[in-house]
């Protein structure tokens, strides 16, 4: 009883703390919010679907170079103010568009077609993931003349989709925070309130797609990157069951890597895309994720989490509160029998997300080289900490701190952290069988002011937690709050039951919306 009191006082006064927080960085910041220009009516055909597109452009009602010309020209437009591009091929995306719509106009068969369902489409991808002749820094500055010399694999497969890249996009100093900022090509913004942080680490890929700038926006997802973003910019984000998307060419991956927590996945404005999409860099493991499995809305089973108890993460606000109770609402008038009606579902595990999914980074192969790499050997981080301190070090504060976490402070206990994640996965993953989702909240807020994140470093746990289950996940849009920013839900499976959080965020989509443009369409 006495805990429970304590836990309380401490909830109410994490609350209290956190909106003093946000007064004073709004006294700053709302001051300084620019609106993107509205969308011209010329380019409304990138407010439709990558599979509408691809589908406009196989039948000859809109031309591969059209399509890629106005991707090109929104960029040039919303660039200035969102700071999301980091380099671009703007000419030889043009150019390879143009073979598209020769290749159309000659005559393509069905199986041609089949082999290529994203043929003409432009894609923007993170920085991260290798295209040859683009930088690929990872934001770090001694990286700052880089430049891949080989696709990564899932560029390699979008590209033979027929595909065409178009940029590579802004990401956050070795991809480990959750605002999109390095030293090499400065910050990324929300288009909603460019003052707010549109996420980490795909945020200007979300920034992009929320200002109808990109059609297709590959993303990766090590805790919570693709999901954190397109709930910041009100878009969907799936990511995959791990271990399926082939991992080769991402951040200093030189092979693929099946037993991890990172998957590769995509931002979207339209849940249709995000199925076939994640298809093409599947390969031939897109089988195991059941993609093509019709499920019915009344056959699913849900459980709902309304907040976790994890002291470490900020108390969940009442809008995000109020979204999630709409959305149980909704589902509980389609459910017609008692047995499907949603039921709350909680388990201790969920007390100590950030715990569980920084003890599994311990286990990715390449996650303590990757974040320690400099020109010259290993970092120290306290050796940075001083560097910084007198204006010597290139590297970011938030990236010195989590080197300075993994070097310094206490580690996870091994035994504990392994134990408490197979509890949680055997009572999660056998109460949703293959029917079953689980809601859970996005994250304690919608989209953070920029720097703000320092003072709540430990809110990504509700992405990073469903990283370290190694299930797929689906971020999934609700409108917005009275500010005007995005609101939003996960939807959970149990691993390699992709469908069912994809069909429960086309669902969504037709009761409540969709994704939420920061545009208009003039």
């Amino acid at each position: 009883m006495g805990n429970n009191i304590w836990k309380a006082v401490y909830l109410y006064t994490r609350l209290a703390f956190d909106l003093v927080v946000d007064f004073f960085f709004s006294l700053y910041w709302d001051r300084r919010k620019k609106p993107i220009p509205d969308l011209d009516k010329k380019h409304a055909m990138l407010t439709e679907s990558a599979l509408t597109l691809a589908k406009k452009i196989r039948q000859k009602e809109l031309k591969s170079e059209d399509l890629v010309r106005a991707v090109i020209e929104r960029i040039k437009e919303v660039n200035p103010l969102i700071n999301a591009v980091a380099a671009d091929r703007y000419e030889a995306a043009i150019y390879e568009a143009k073979e598209v719509d020769a290749l159309i106009a000659s005559g393509l068969s069905e199986e041609e077609a089949s082999k290529k369902p994203f043929l003409g489409v432009p894609f923007t991808s993170k920085e991260s993931q290798a295209v040859k002749g683009l930088p690929f820094t990872l934001g770090l500055w001694w990286r700052r003349k880089e430049v891949a010399t080989e696709d990564s694999e899932a560029i390699v497969r979008l590209k033979a989709a027929g595909a065409i890249t178009v940029a590579a996009t802004n990401l956050p100093e070795l991809l480990v925070w959750q605002e999109t900022r390095n030293p090499v090509y400065g910050m990324s913004r929300n288009p909603h309130h460019t003052g707010r942080s549109p996420g980490g680490s795909s945020g200007a890929e979300a920034a992009l797609a929320a200002s109808c700038a990109s059609v297709v926006s590959l993303c990766s997802d090590l805790g919570g990157s693709t999901r954190m973003p397109a709930f910041y910019c009100g878009l969907f984000g799936h990511h995959a069951t791990p271990g399926n998307t082939n991992s080769r060419g991402v951040c200093f991956r030189k092979e693929d890597v099946e037993d991890t927590m990172l998957s590769l996945g995509f931002i979207s404005k339209h849940a249709e895309d995000l199925g076939p999409l994640t298809k093409v860099i599947a390969g031939d493991k897109a089988d195991k994720l059941k993609l093509d499995r019709v499920v019915d809305i009344k056959d699913i089973k849900f459980y709902y989490m309304e907040t976790s108890k994890d002291l470490m993460v900020s108390t969940i606000r009442a809008d995000l509160r109020g979204a999630m109770k709409r959305v149980i609402t909704r589902i509980s008038q389609e459910t017609t029998s008692s047995d499907k009606a949603p039921e709350p579902y909680y388990h201790r595990g969920f007390d100590h997300m950030y715990n569980i999914w920084k003890y599994w980074t311990t286990k990715e192969a390449d996650y303590k080289s990757f974040l320690r790499t400099t020109s010259t050997g290993d970092a120290n981080g306290l050796v940075e900490l001083a560097k910084k301190v007198v204006g010597l070090s290139h590297n970011c504060l938030f990236t010195i701190i989590r080197l300075i976490e993994d070097q310094y402070l206490p580690k996870v206990d091994s035994e504990w952290a392994e134990k408490i994640s197979k509890e949680l996965k055997e009572d999660l993953f056998t109460k949703l069988g293959d029917n079953g989702v689980l809601l859970m909240p996005s994250g304690p807020q919608p989209a953070p002011y920029h720097y703000s994140c320092f003072l709540r470093p430990y809110n990504f746990a509700y992405w990073g937690i469903v990283n370290a289950l190694k299930c797929p996940a689906t971020q999934v849009p609700l409108g917005v709050n009275s500010q005007g920013l995005p609101l939003g839900i996960q939807v959970l499976a149990a691993p390699y039951n992709d469908a069912l959080c994809l069909t429960v965020a086309k669902y969504l989509e037709k009761e409540f919306g969709g994704a939420v443009r920061a545009c208009k369409l003039k």
